[in-house]
Parts: C-alpha cells; sequence; structure tokens
C-alpha cells in the first residue's frame, strides 16, 4: 500500500511540483488548498491539480479546505491515515505582509498550530515544513549556511515562517517521537518540464522571474529594477534562484529522513550561487530570444543587497544537490509561460 502524506498548500507553485515528485517516488498524497493562490479547474478542482492527472495519467484526491477550519481538518484525519505531512499552505507576499501584518500572524500562525495539534491528535508524527530564507535577515555572513542567525527578520511574512518554526522545534522537544525537517528555500523559480504547470501569481508577481516572464510575453509592459546601488556585481540585488523541480525533489528527500528518527533537522534548499536582477533579465532574454524592457526604480524597504545560501548540509545529510543551471530554470520557465500566457485562466490544458 501506498503510504499517505497530505499536502497542505498543494494546489500551489512549489506544492504541486511536489504532488507531481511524490507520485513519482511511489507516494499517494491527499491535497488540501483554499484556493488563495490557485486557480479553479472543472469541478471545483485547482487547475494545477487537473493538469498533474493529466501529465501522470492519474487521480488525486483533493479537499477543498482551509486549514483555519479546524472541524473539517479533523474530518480529514478521521477519514486517512497519513504516514506525513507536507505543510505548504500559508500567505506569502512580503510586501502584503508588511501592510496587513495581523492577517498574516492570524493565518499562518493559526492554520499551522491547528495542523499540529491535529495531527498530535490522531498520531502523525512526521513533518515536512516549507520555511523560507527570509528567516535569516539580513545577511551577517555570506553564503548563509543554516548556523546563521535566524529571527532577525525584516517583514511579517518571513516573521510567521520563523515562529512556526520555533513552534515545531519545541514541540519535536516535548514530543520525542516527533520527527521534521524544515526546509528553508531560497529564490524557486523555472517550471515542470511540461510546460503544463508552473508559477501563476493572482494578480501582480511579487517575484522577480514571474514578472520578467510576464514582460517577456506582452503582458506587462516592462519590469521595475528596485535599486540599482547595492554592493553587487552591477548595483542590482543578487539571490539564490533554484529549480523548484530541484526544490521539490529535495522535499522528497525530506520525508525519507523522516524515517530515520531524526527529531527535528533545517536545511538549506538552494544552489550556492547568487545572480543579480540583471543578470535574471539577460539569461530570461535568451531563454526567450525577446528583448524585456526595465526602468530603475528605487529601493524596495526590506530588501538585502546579495542572499545566497550554502547547501552542503542538504548534500551530506539528505544526498540531495540542485540539478538544474540557470539556463534550464529560464528555459523551463520561459515554455510554461509562452504557453499559457494567462497562466492557469486559460482554462483547458495545452
Amino acid at each position: 500500500m501506498a503510504e499517505k502524506v497530505l499536502v497542505t498548500g498543494g494546489a500551489g507553485y512549489i506544492g504541486s511540483h511536489c504532488v507531481v515528485e511524490l507520485i513519482e517516488a511511489g507516494y499517494q498524497p491527499v491535497v488540501v488548498d483554499n484556493f488563495s493562490n490557485a486557480v479553479k479547474g472543472k469541478g471545483d478542482v485547482p487547475e494545477s491539480i487537473r493538469r498533474i492527472e493529466k501529465i501522470l495519467n492519474t487521480t488525486i484526491e483533493f479537499h477543498d479546505l482551509d486549514l483555519l477550519d479546524r472541524p473539517g481538518l479533523e474530518k480529514l484525519f478521521e477519514k486517512h491515515s497519513f504516514s506525513a505531512v507536507m505543510h505548504f499552505a500559508g500567505l506569502k507576499a512580503v510586501g502584503e505582509s508588511v501592510e496587513q501584518p495581523l492577517r498574516y500572524y492570524r493565518v499562518n500562525l493559526t492554520a499551522s498550530m491547528n495542523l499540529l495539534e491535529v495531527m498530535q491528535a490522531h498520531k502523525v508524527h512526521n513533518l515536512v515544513f516549507s520555511s523560507s530564507a527570509t528567516v535569516y535577515g539580513d545577511p551577517q555572513h555570506l553564503p548563509i549556511d543554516e548556523q546563521h542567525p535566524v529571527g532577525s527578520c525584516t517583514n511579517p511574512y518571513g516573521k510567521t515562517k520563523y515562529f512556526i518554526e520555533e513552534m515545531i522545534k519545541d514541540h519535536c522537544k516535548a514530543e520525542k517521537d516527533w520527527n521534521a525537517v524544515l526546509l528553508r528555500y531560497f529564490n524557486p523559480i523555472g517550471a515542470h518540464n511540461s510546460g503544463m504547470i508552473g508559477e501563476d501569481p493572482q494578480g501582480i508577481p511579487n517575484n522577480l522571474l514571474p514578472y520578467v516572464a510576464q514582460v517577456a510575453v506582452g503582458r506587462r509592459e516592462y519590469l521595475s529594477v528596485f535599486g540599482n546601488d547595492y554592493n553587487t556585481i552591477d548595483g542590482t540585488g543578487v539571490r539564490d534562484y533554484i529549480h523548484v523541480v530541484d526544490l521539490a525533489k529535495g522535499h522528497i528527500a525530506a520525508l525519507k529522513k523522516l524515517k530515520d528518527s531524526c527529531g527535528c533537522k533545517v536545511y538549506n534548499l538552494g544552489t550556492g550561487n547568487g545572480y543579480s536582477v540583471l543578470q535574471m533579465v539577460k539569461a530570461m532574454e535568451k531563454a526567450s530570444g525577446r528583448e524585456i524592457s526595465y526602468k530603475i526604480a528605487p529601493r524596495r524597504g526590506g530588501d538585502v543587497a546579495s542572499c545566497y545560501a550554502d547547501p552542503q548540509l542538504a548534500e551530506k545529510e539528505l544526498g540531495w544537490k540542485a540539478q538544474f543551471d540557470l539556463d534550464r530554470m529560464c528555459e523551463d520557465l520561459w515554455r510554461w509561460q509562452s504557453k499559457n500566457p494567462t497562466g492557469f485562466t486559460n482554462g483547458p490544458a495545452p
């Protein structure tokens, strides 16, 4: 019998790519999502999930469920025997979190507490948590390893990730039979090589690459580059971009790690390479064969000059290493964007 894994927020960008990898690795994912960052397809199933069913010629159990709905969550755990949970669900826009901090604290923290308590009540003690490099705040040294201080986050979104990490760590300390892997992502980009699923931000993209791709496809007029006076190679911000499929494979490695009764572990998922905004624009111009217009704008509050990972611990302890280079990330992103110029709202899969 295939192990059942609950995937919260499984219709979103990273969650959906993890669903693909789970199925390919022989697990049976059960997906819950509240459509806060997903598009409804036929039969009230997220379009991303519908397309995965098509790519893999399978069926996926889906529930329209908000983790704030505690009774609904209880009902789900009564119905299924899960071997583990992958927790992606949460609000995730940095800028919005600065404008609506209470909403971010209420949704992200309450959802996670509900999930942990229901897991505990139903004796499900294995968790992979989708965290973020934002927990590190302004880098005190580069590259950033897992020993880098955490908690001095520059925005409420990052603070919610930090608080949830702390909740999980404290819970694992109190409950010795719990195992959790906290994965701190750097900057996921790219898409599944089918071009059928990818990142489809609702509204104006908050992240660089979806915005660049939308400029390339003609949906946006130009890119605003926030700041060109940082102490970096060309004055623009430097980040560690990782292919979303590499990231998803990291989650499968984390799931296997839970089997070792590992307690609570923390790993960076990144490539260890930093690229500037303008280097990313050039890479996307190469992938798309189109010129990408941009304008220099003032720096954004809360942005740091450079941020890239030391991913060696994940390689050593999880046997995981990012495989895809920058060209491949941009080619896969462009395949998704050019096949789906308006994202999932195109309707049926291309």
